[in-house]
């Protein structure tokens, strides 16, 4: 197809990439500021903290770069969702997680959706 045999496309296609002196240096730069946030610096923090110096580096590139390089943020997520240990004022706990029923009609429970 086109006219190129397919071992010339298959050699073409396996050749080696060429340098790219921009993308060292980037690379560089996103080594630097990972190591200098401790590990906790994610992509975007990295993307923005290399614009400032400079380097023009949106948060996707900036992904990419940490990835070839083996980096993670070493950073815990929030704790989203709320922790018990106290009971409701307006909601009292009549069972105090007493199940065993003995009679019938002895106790009623239902469920809001």
């Amino acid at each position: 197809m086109f006219g190129v045999h397919r071992s010339s496309y298959r050699y073409w296609k396996n050749r080696p990439e060429k340098p790219d002196g921009r993308r060292a240096v980037l690379r560089s730069q996103v080594l630097e500021l990972h190591g200098i946030s401790h590990g906790s610096a994610g992509a975007r923090s990295i993307a923005t903290m290399a614009t400032r110096r400079g380097y023009q580096m949106g948060r996707w590139l900036a992904g990419r770069l940490m990835k070839e390089l083996g980096l993670v943020s070493c950073q815990q997520p929030t704790h989203r969702y709320k922790r018990g240990g106290h009971e409701h004022v307006a909601i009292p706990n009549y069972l105090e997680r007493q199940f065993a029923v003995t009679e019938p009609n002895q106790v009623w429970c239902g469920a809001v959706m």
